[in-house]
């Protein structure tokens, strides 16, 4: 007999019913651990009537939706689960259509046969239909494909036909590729494997002309480059009107705008996108702001479109010039331009005026309970003993409170919305407080500061921008904005929320940012371990690799995963890979004197490049040989082993660019234990061959010791993969987390090394040059190891 359990799932663990609808084990697991998505895909499942199990086809696009738009974000739900269970719509591609469609489609106007030929629903696309597309575009780009032969670039084939045909099976079309690639190349030859080499430029070498060359990290995992934009609809989609209004009496879920004021807007924007960036001077960005830029700017330079550069200036006690000076700097070091840098105190003139209009309209009072009264009569939804005062009355006491008539603290203006909603969000927020704190940027002309609640979204409508793009701890302000906006009768942007970026072993939060910074557990706000801008750019990570990194993540609404800090450092050893020329250091030096060498000292020629020219003399530098050489104490060892390739006694080595070196003797200390020096012979002839490689530096004349440089190791900042979820999360700080090396022995050419400039330091990583360096002291700071685990399968 079968019971509740097994037929509706009534009693089922959650995991049982996530494997049941196709979900593998691990995502299963993962989804229980979050009890936002857990709750959200349990009801997907319910609603869509498959306790008792789907094709995991359907189940994998069930997981999609609920993890994507939950139930407080699309009234078409219902509709959307019927076509998916019955494979109307059957593929992501279709999926993804499908939300585009019903997130811009009111709840009483759709069309069942605009929304099937919206998402391709009965479209059936034949093999034929493919390889003729397919066809098209070889013959497009035939003459690039036998130029470029396998180094073509499989992505953009496969975007142009999937363009051709949207509908069409991903793998049939990428089967197809790949047989009319080979088809027209025939079978890879030697060259076809050979590692691209790129010519240098002919002007003095910069990081960006630097030639590209891949050694140390694997190849790059093929992914389909897809569009993270895409999800967003255009203006002429996003603006359609609408009869109907939503706020605090159930979920809003877009804007809602008269035939006025739309066409009042659409005169300003010209049906162009306009976003904002709109940090808060009160600290550093962080890479979490990276992901802010890469979505802002992103979109309006993907669509052609305007992006602000807006400073959410409205709470001038944790503001500074320090941090506005910093933030538009680092936007334009992360590669973007804004259209117009705004603030928004610009606007406190304008806000003052709407927020009298909002009193007139009888939609604000003035209140005068304490914070914690707020608190405990919004815990409890009751009304504010001040909430039906005249409006006369308020308007006398907001003047009042303009003019610095009334105390801080005395009294605030508040936005009369719903007490008794669903959402703590529409409880009568704070739009002004009084605050006797002259302003970084509007002087000391006010006392009084609107909220980020009451600026945001009118300060969004006086720009007129299209897209207000926010993260998802914003959404259930989004009944509030809209409410606001309605209530004023301003134009009503179109709001979308999306996952913020969580990086694993450190925290994000500004406040914790700022309490490490003002406590002095890092060494400030460019600490090369923190994850601010700042501190990447100090450690000698790039802006490409930060902008590559988000947007491999792409642009979603599930905020259940925490991004591993080794998927960031892949994209980080991609671009150093390309740009940061070899050369050697030796971090703990170890004296080898070479007994039969008789030359003073010999000029080798040692490679920037592994793949560099010998007809390119700028991609080689000089290395001294001599008598005397350093290596690491780490690549010797007194006792000899099958799998070690180090040093040894009898044994030999080769020194990368120079000549082999076998151990003769060894000299010991007194306590016949501490090395002193090791003896050698080399080889001058170059017959033996011996397996292990080792970095070097040498002397550069007889007694003079190489150029001893300064180099910081970085490790993780925090022991724990998610600091942030510790109530102690101060004592998970890693106490080996930066380790200074101050005796390390370099190669001569890097005595010109300027601030910010990176390298390969062969065997040991990529480096950058600290900006505590000076002309007698350079200072490099480990930007990565050379390990990479991400592109093997890690996620």
């Amino acid at each position: 007999m079968v019971g509740k359990s097994e037929s509706d799932g009534g009693g089922d663990k959650p995991s049982d019913l996530f494997l049941r609808i196709g979900l593998d084990k691990t995502t299963a697991e993962n989804t229980v651990a979050n009890n936002k998505v857990t709750a959200n895909l349990t009801a997907v499942i319910h609603e869509a009537s498959v306790t008792d199990g789907c094709d995991r086809t359907v189940g994998n696009l069930l997981y999609t939706v609920a993890t994507k738009f939950p139930a407080n974000a699309l009234v078409h739900r219902p509709t959307l689960l019927k076509y998916i269970v019955s494979t109307k719509i059957k593929t992501p591609a279709q999926l993804e259509a499908a939300f585009s469609f019903l997130t811009v489609t009111a709840s009483d106007d759709l069309k069942a046969d605009d929304f099937d030929a919206a998402c391709g629903v009965g479209v059936e696309v034949s093999l034929e239909d493919i390889e003729n597309a397919a066809d098209e575009i070889f013959e497009e780009n035939k003459a690039v494909i036998v130029e470029q032969r396998y180094r073509t670039n499989v992505g953009e084939l496969f975007g142009h036909v999937r363009k051709k045909q949207p509908w069409a099976d991903p793998k049939i079309v990428k089967q197809i590729i790949d047989a009319k690639l080979y088809a027209l190349l025939g079978e890879k030859t030697a060259a076809d494997n050979e590692k691209p080499v790129k010519k240098k430029k002919e002007k003095p070498a910069k990081a960006e002309d630097k030639p590209a060359v891949e050694e140390i990290a694997p190849a790059k995992p093929y992914e389909e480059e897809i569009n993270p934009f895409l999800i967003f609809p255009s203006p002429d989609q996003n603006f359609k009107v609408h009869t109907e209004v939503y706020f605090s009496d159930r979920p809003v879920l877009r804007a809602c705008n008269s035939k006025d004021v739309l066409e009042k807007h659409l005169k300003v924007t010209s049906g162009k996108v306009f976003t904002r960036f709109p940090p808060e001077p009160n600290g550093y960005l962080h890479i979490g702001h990276a992901k802010a830029m890469f979505v802002d700017f992103g979109l309006a330079k993907e669509r052609g479109g305007c992006c602000y550069l807006r400073y959410d200036d409205t709470n001038p006690e944790a503001e500074k010039k320090e941090y506005i000076d910093h933030i538009e700097e680092i936007v334009g070091w992360m590669g973007w331009e804004p259209f117009k840098i705004t603030y928004s105190s610009d606007y406190f003139q304008e806000l003052y005026d709407l927020a009298v209009e909002l009193i007139r309209r009888g939609h604000a009072y003035v209140d005068h309970q304490t914070p914690d009264e707020i608190k405990e009569y919004r815990e409890k939804k009751m009304n504010s003993p001040w909430r039906n005062r005249p409006i006369e009355e308020s308007l006398k006491l907001f003047d009042d409170m303009k003019n610095g008539l009334i105390e801080e603290g005395k009294a605030t203006l508040r936005m009369k919305q719903d007490m008794q909603s669903d959402n703590f969000n529409m409880y009568d927020l704070i739009a002004y407080r009084i605050k006797f704190t002259p302003h970084p940027h509007a002087g000391d002309k006010w006392c009084i500061y609107p909220s980020y609640d009451y600026t945001h979204c009118i300060v969004d409508s006086l720009e007129n921008i299209t897209h207000s793009l926010c993260t998802l701890e914003f959404e259930t302000r989004r009944a509030s904005y809209y409410w606001l906006l309605d209530a004023l009768g301003l134009y009503q942007p179109y709001v979308w929320e999306y996952s913020r970026l969580n990086i694993s072993n450190t925290v994000m939060s500004k406040r914790k940012l700022n309490r490490l910074v003002t406590e002095k557990w890092v060494d400030g706000w460019d600490d090369p371990r923190l994850m601010t801008l700042a501190g990447l750019r100090r450690r000698g990570v790039t802006a490409t690799s930060i902008n590559a990194f988000v947007r491999g993540i792409g642009i979603t609404r599930s905020d259940s995963s925490l991004i591993r800090l080794n998927r960031l450092e892949y994209h980080i050893r991609e671009e150093l890979n390309k740009t940061a020329p070899r050369t050697m250091v030796v971090l703990n030096p170890i004296k080898v004197v070479i007994t039969n060498m008789d030359a003073p000292v010999m000029d080798l020629d040692a490679k920037k490049w592994p793949d560099a020219s010998a007809d390119d003399s700028s991609s080689f530098y000089k290395v001294p040989f001599s008598k005397v050489v350093y290596i690491e104490k780490s690549d010797f060892r007194m006792k000899d082993s099958k799998d070690y390739y180090g040093l040894a006694p009898g044994k030999s080595v080769l020194l990368r660019y120079a000549y082999p070196i076998k151990c003769t003797e060894v000299i010991l200390a007194d306590d016949n234990e501490t090395i002193l020096e090791i003896r050698a012979e080399y080889d001058p002839s170059k017959k033996s061959k011996p397996k292990g490689v080792l970095h070097w530096v040498s002397e550069s004349s007889p007694g003079v010791e190489p150029l001893k440089v300064e180099v910081r190791l970085f490790e993780k900042l925090f022991n724990s993969e998610n600091p942030a979820e510790l109530e102690d999360w101060l004592g998970d700080l890693n106490q080996h987390s930066k380790e200074v090396v101050r005796d390390a022995y370099a190669v001569p050419s890097l005595k010109n090394a300027a601030v910010g400039d990176s390298f390969q330091f062969e065997r040991l990583g990529y480096f950058a040059v600290d900006k505590d360096s000076t002309p007698g002291n350079l200072v490099f700071n480990r930007t990565v190891t050379l390990r990479d685990s991400y592109g093997k399968g890690a996620k």
